[in-house]
Formats: structure tokens, C-alpha cells, sequence
């Protein structure tokens, strides 16, 4: 996913090196007992051939009926500005940006003309969805009932100036965004513009009804809403821990700092078995500025500030100004746009805004059903750039494992572990089921070691190497969710390249990660791992090195326990361009070649494995895609050696690295299903209970379209989906379309 300037959630905020397990590797390699291969024909649970630290695992079989090979013919590669899908398969739009909630909103121009604040409006930049049945009593359900809500994220502002009739306006000026040195000329902006630009993120809560023709959403539903950044929510978290918890989260608008305002930059999902809605928090840090001048805050949070990403001074020397939005500039009396300005400007931190950023971060619960529900941010989770809260398959009188990726380069992957076991008879209990489940529990970050083994490593101040960390002096446990980061960094997590969306097999509960992409700084012969296996140099195209092309990794918990601190892994898919030769490893042909995969979700009616793309390396021959695949099991395929090549600073560096691969998959088991329109990418899928409605976000068709300098005429990379008939045409929209087979059979079968 992208935030809202530049491609800002691909910048590493974690300078360690020590994580890498290269002197773990090293050693591996000279061990005879640790390079034998993988052999998936005779299952996990007989692995006699690996070393004698890897540990068997079994597997359940949880789902049946589970598709075996794929039904459409592939979709080619385009650059057309349209979706392209399988011969026998139709689209609508369900609803775009600006499409209004109810009745008393007026259409949406695609003009900027609008004089409301965008809050009884579909937000912008669509993203993680999932849908929610509705009985007869208008309670939840797990059954279709032909009526039910679709809960849709939605994550940035790349589009701002498309909001407004002649783009941005900054110090009087409008429609150029930046100066010469990237950043705002941040005199002052228009209160109308910014309230526009702050409630187009959060989430969209729309009630939808089955007929003749299909979903549609209903214009007059009172379940119709949004929740904003600008929607008070308290702040929860482990009872022991709560007032230290509160005591970072202390501002002018709460000085007790149990209250906080919204969620921003909602970008990846989860759904809770109790049937909540999980929205994840990810590139929020951005958005914030600390007025140039400012008394300089104490050292540790100028330490959690940089290991998060925000800026506090200004990029170049020569430019007094700082990448964010601008919100801060406006003039207020309640602090609805001060608060985005960090600095230190009373007391005490009750008294401004200093710990606003402590604020966001999180995994925020939403009850979608109960409309007067209150959400709430889940600290126990732990605070990052979260881009995915899968849980997964709950097993009564046992705990739930939630998995979550933080989608920045050189990040990790979590793991939130319950106190409370599942219980059946909790589904449908709403927010108090959350409280039981989430605001107690043990929090983990994965390590992946050299020999296809991984453990989870928690993150408690028990544990000497937090509590002794030399680069941020923990206070209390509550200090260890907030800067969940710093944590990892302490007890030697593995970075990772871009962990972004998750996903849960629900044949055998394997749980799935993208790993998006890396750059050369990040990813080089020199930094490279087994579970980061490649470095190399895209050949053409944008040229783009270290490893543009992304891969998806999967591990199997051991003994198929949510408590489990062991796992196995493997590396399921590596991206890649047909003819990119070595760096080819998973054989992918012009059928089924992808880069940079990003969204991830299995079907529980087929057990398709739909993998969405965010790409940037491959779209001078095709643009963004979704594509279908039917996975096997951690351990189907084998050991390689990836051959890494690439220029460093006018110098050739080599390497080798062994690592783990998945069966290859074949055309029949793995192809391209959909293009998106010009500029855009393909993230959120869900679908209908039968699996014969497919849900599919479309998000910032035109991301790349410029502002002609300070003049009020644009030059639109994409028009799309106004170019098809839907809604005012002119300027793109991001949506949802709802995909069904013409013959009305399941998708992808």
C-alpha cells in the first residue's frame, strides 16, 4: 500500500544489522546435516532428512471439497485503462470515492465541488474489506441472508489535489503539492480542503441487499457510517499495564489519556470469529509535522519518533518545511487540525499534542452490526505499521493467534497470542467479546532461521535483552506495546522485505505473508538471508535492484498450536518477470508472472489463494493483477540455491544464498484472473459465504497523475471508472466491484 506522498511505507526506519543471520547461516551451510533438501512427498511429520533442529509438525485438515485446479482461461497482460477479467465473467461498481451514504448528500461531482466534509461520504483509497451478514432480528450471522455489510478500509490521500477543484491549496497557492525539495509551503491551508482530506480515511460501513441484479448498496440504511480519524474511540489494553498505557496517550483533548480521535491510514484487515471487524492502522507517521522552532522533545521520544518513521526536522537544510499534509496550519478551537503538529508547546503533555502520534498505530475494532457500538484501539497488539490481523483457525478450549505484518522495508511479522480460549457461544457477543480476547495476551515477533526452522520471540520486559535494550530505555511493559519496534529490535527479530498482508489457509491453518519488495539499499548480495533470499537487478522497466519482484512466505505452526513459539517455513511464490532468468525461481511464465504482491486472502468456499499486486517494477509491459492459486503444504518442494548478482555503488557483488521453496505450481495452478485500470493497484477481496461473488478493491487508478504546476488543469493517467459509465466522468475514483461468473457458478472454479 502507498501513503499519501511518496512511496514513504518502502523507507527502512530500522537501521539494525544484527538480525540478518548471516553468521547463523554461515554456519548452517558448513553443517552436512543442515543442507539436506526438503522432500514435501513425505510430509512434514516424517522430515527424518532434516537436522536435528528442526522440529516435525502435523497437519489438520480443517477444510473439504477444497478446488484442485483452476477453471478460466488466464487474462493477459494490458495496459488498458479498464478491468480486464476471465472470458465468462462480468463486473459492476458497487461504490466509489465520494459516493454518498444517504440521501441527504448530494452525487458526487468528480469536479472538487463539494462543500460537505466528506463524513456522510464512501472515503478514499479503498483497501481491506470483508463482509458481515445480517439476520432477520438484525443481529450477525455467519449465514447468507441476502442482506448484509460490507466494511471497507480506506487508506491514504495520494489524490488530495483530485479533491479540489484546482488541487491542493498551500500559503494561497494551489495545485502544486510540493516545492523544489518535496515538501509543503506550509503557511496555511483552507479548513474545508483539510476536513475533506482527514475524513476520506478510515472506514465505510454500508448495508447491502441480494436481488435480480445482484449486491447493491442501500443509499438509506441507518447502518450506513464512517469511522474517521476525527471518531473518539478509547484506548484499551492488558489491565495491569492500563494506566501506563493512558499515561502515554495523554494530550490537550484527553489528559487522562484514555480517549483518543480515529484511525488513519487504514490499509490491510482482519475479521474476528466472534464476527468484529479488525481495521489496521499503517502508514500514519507521515501525516504529522513539528512546527520548525519548537522546544525539542525529551530524548526517548525522539527516539521512538525516529524508529517510527515520523519526521521532525526538515528533509533538505536548504527547505524550513516537513513532508506532511499541512493539517496543523489551519486556525481552530478544539484542536481538530493542532493536533497534528507534535511539538512541545505547553506544560506538560496534557496540555498539547506531543503524544499524538502514540496514538495511532494500533488495531482499532469496529462492531459493524450494532451501529451505536464504540470502537476501540486493541494495544495489546502492539504498535506499527500494522498491514494485516489475521486470526487463525479457532480451536474450542484453546487460544486465538492473531498474525500481523508491518508493512515497511526491513520490518517484522507478529504474532498476539490470547489469555482467554475460544469459545463458539461467543460469536456475535460484539465489542465486550473483543475486550475478552484482545485486550489480554502474550505478544511475538518471528525470527527465521537458516534452516527452515522459526521461533516466535516475545516481547516482554521479562526478557533481559528488552530490559537491558542499550537504544531505548523500556519504562513498564505498557512502553513495550507502544514501541512494539525498539522491542523487536532487542530480541533479534528477522527484517523482512515489506511484510504486508496475511492470510490463513483454511485447508490446514498455514498462515501466508507477502513480502512486497526491497530496494538495494535494504536487500544486496551482502544483506541477503533465507527467508530474503534474492538480490538482483530488474533488467528492464524501471531497472529497479535489490528485490523488486517481492515473494510470499508461509510457515506452519507447530503441532498446528496457536501457543506454539516453533514453526517451519517456506518460501511459497517468488514474483517475478517470465524472463528474468535466475531470479525466475518459482518458473513463472507470461500466463502467471507477477511483482510486488501485496493483498492475500483465501477463499473458504474453494480455498483459492488470491494474491493481489502493488506494483511498480513491471508496469511498463502490464499493470497491477490479481491472480488465483491453489497452494499445497509448507515442505511440497525443495531446497535452492539462489545466485545473487548486482551493481553497488559502480561495484559487482555476488553471493549465494540456500533457502526454501514451495512446489512449483504450473499454469493450472496458478494464474493471472484480473488487470486493474492504468495507475492503480488490486487490494481487498472478499467474497459471499456461496463463493460466487467476489469482491475486488480497485485503488488509485492515476496514482501518477500530475498537477500541471500551479494551473488548474490535470492530466489524467487514468479516468477510469467514469470512462465506463459510472458516475461523473473526468477524474479516477477508486472502488469496489463486485465480480460474479456469467453462468452463475463459483469463482475460479
Amino acid at each position: 500500500m502507498r501513503p499519501f506522498d511518496t512511496d514513504t511505507d518502502t523507507d527502512s526506519d530500522n537501521p539494525s544489522e544484527q538480525p540478518h543471520f548471516q553468521t547463523v547461516l554461515a554456519a548452517s551451510l558448513k553443517d552436512p546435516s543442515r543442507r539436506q533438501l526438503l522432500r514435501g512427498a513425505i510430509g512434514l511429520a516424517g522430515l527424518g532428512l532434516l537436522s536435528d533442529t528442526l522440529i516435525p509438525f502435523a497437519h489438520a485438515a480443517t477444510a473439504t471439497n477444497m478446488a484442485s485446479g483452476l477453471g478460466f482461461a488466464t487474462v493477459q497482460k494490458s495496459l488498458l485503462d479498464a478491468v480486464q477479467l476471465p472470458a465468462g465473467y462480468s463486473y459492476k461498481i458497487l461504490h466509489a470515492s465520494g459516493d454518498p451514504l444517504n440521501d441527504k448528500v448530494s452525487a458526487f461531482s468528480n469536479q472538487g465541488l463539494e462543500l460537505d466534509d466528506w463524513s456522510a461520504r464512501i472515503g478514499d483509497q479503498h483497501d481491506g474489506m470483508d463482509i458481515f451478514y445480517i439476520d432477520e432480528k438484525g443481529q450477525y450471522t455467519e449465514r447468507d441472508t441476502g442482506r448484509a455489510l460490507l466494511v471497507v478500509n480506506h487508506e491514504s490521500s495520494a489524490e488530495s489535489h483530485l479533491l479540489h477543484p484546482k488541487g491542493q491549496t498551500s500559503n494561497g497557492k494551489q495545485g502544486k503539492k510540493f516545492d523544489q525539495f518535496g515538501a509543503w509551503d506550509l503557511g496555511s491551508r483552507p479548513e474545508l480542503e483539510v476536513l475533506k482530506e482527514i475524513n476520506l480515511h478510515g472506514v465505510s460501513i454500508v448495508e447491502m441487499i441480494k436481488g435480480p441484479q445482484g449486491w447493491s448498496y442501500r443509499l438509506d440504511s441507518p447502518l450506513n457510517r464512517r469511522v474517521t480519524p476525527q471518531t473518539p474511540m478509547p484506548v484499551t489494553g492488558p489491565h495491569a499495564e492500563l494506566k501506563n498505557i493512558h499515561a502515554l496517550m495523554m494530550t490537550a483533548f484527553d489528559p487522562k489519556g484514555a480517549m483518543v480521535r480515529g484511525t488513519l491510514n487504514n490499509c490491510g484487515h482482519g475479521k474476528t470469529p466472534w464476527g468484529t471487524y479488525l481495521t489496521c492502522e499503517e502508514n500514519w507517521a507521515k501525516y504529522f509535522q513539528i512546527t520548525p522552532g519548537a522546544v525539542p522533545l525529551d530524548t526517548k521520544s525522539q527516539a521512538s519518533l525516529k524508529r517510527y518513521g515520523v519526521v521532525t526536522a526538515p528533509l533538505n537544510p536548504q527547505s524550513p518545511k516537513a513532508p506532511s499534509q499541512g493539517w496543523h496550519t489551519v486556525s481552530d478551537t478544539d484542536n481538530r487540525f493542532t493536533r497534528w503538529n507534535l511539538a512541545a508547546s505547553g506544560a506538560s503533555a496534557e496540555q498539547d499534542f506531543r503524544n499524538e502520534a502514540n496514538t495511532f498505530g494500533f488495531i482499532v475494532e469496529i462492531d459493524p452490526v450494532t451501529r451505536d457500538a464504540v470502537a476501540a484501539k486493541r494495544v495489546a497488539l502492539g504498535r506499527f505499521a500494522h498491514e494485516a490481523a489475521v486470526c487463525g483457525i479457532p480451536k474450542v478450549g484453546e487460544p486465538l493467534a492473531f498474525y500481523m505484518g508491518c508493512d515497511t522495508r526491513n520490518e517484522y511479522i507478529y504474532k498476539f497470542v490470547s489469555t482467554a480460549v475460544w469459545n463458539p457461544q461467543d460469536v456475535g457477543g460484539g465489542m465486550a467479546i473483543g475486550d475478552k480476547y484482545l485486550n489480554e495476551g502474550r505478544l511475538f515477533v518471528a525470527q527465521f532461521k537458516a534452516d527452515g526452522t522459526g521461533q516466535w520471540l516475545e516481547l516482554t520486559l521479562t526478557d533481559p535483552k528488552v530490559a537491558s535494550y542499550a537504544k531505548y530505555a523500556f519504562a513498564n511493559q505498557a512502553d513495550v506495546l507502544v514501541n512494539a519496534r525498539l522491542a523487536a529490535d532487542a530480541v533479534g527479530a528477522t527484517p523482512m522485505d515489506r511484510p504486508e498482508w496475511g492470510a490463513v489457509n483454511p485447508k490446514n491453518g498455514e498462515i501466508y505473508f507477502s513480502l512486497t519488495n526491497s530496494d538495494a539499499a535494504n536487500r544486496n548480495p551482502t544483506k541477503v538471508d533465507a527467508a530474503n533470499p534474492r538480490a538482483y537487478t530488474d533488467v528492464d522497466g524501471k531497472k529497479s535492484s535489490g528485490n523488486p519482484n517481492g515473494h510470499i512466505i508461509r510457515f506452519h505452526e507447530q503441532s498446528d498450536r496457536s501457543t506454539a513459539v516453533q514453526f517451519q517455513w517456506d518460501i511459497f511464490l517468488f514474483g517475478a518477470e517470465e524472463d528474468a532468468g535466475s531470479a525466475n525461481l518459482s518458473g513463472l511464465t507470461a500466463s502467471n508472472s507477477f511483482s510486488s504482491p501485496d493483498g492475500l486472502w483465501f477463499s473458504k468456499a474453494t480455498g483459492i489463494c488470491w494474491i493481489q499486486t502493488d506494483d511498480g517494477a513491471m508496469t511498463d509491459e502490464t499493470n497491477s493483477m490479481m491472480l488465483a492459486a491453489i497452494p499445497g503444504q509448507v515442505g511440497d518442494g525443495g531446497k535452492v540455491t539462489v545466485n545473487n548478482k548486482m551493481m553497488v555503488s559502480g561495484q559487482e557483488q555476488t553471493s549465494q544464498q540456500e533457502t526454501f521453496i514451495g512446489a512449483a505450481l504450473g499454469e493450472a495452478k496458478l494464474r493471472r484472473f484480473l488487470v486493474c485500470p492504468t495507475g492503480a493497484e488490486v487490494t481487498g477481496v472478499t467474497e459471499t459465504a456461496d463463493g460466487k461473488t467476489l469482491f475486488v478493491n480497485i485503488q488509485h487508478p492515476g496514482e501518477l497523475t500530475p498537477a500541471l504546476g500551479d494551473a488548474a488543469e490535470f492530466k489524467f493517467q487514468s479516468t477510469w471508472p467514469g470512462n465506463m459509465g459510472y458516475g461523473a466522468a473526468g477524474r479516477p475514483r477508486s472502488a469496489t466491484i463486485v465480480i460474479t461468473k456469467d453462468d452463475g457458478g463459483v469463482v475460479g472454479l
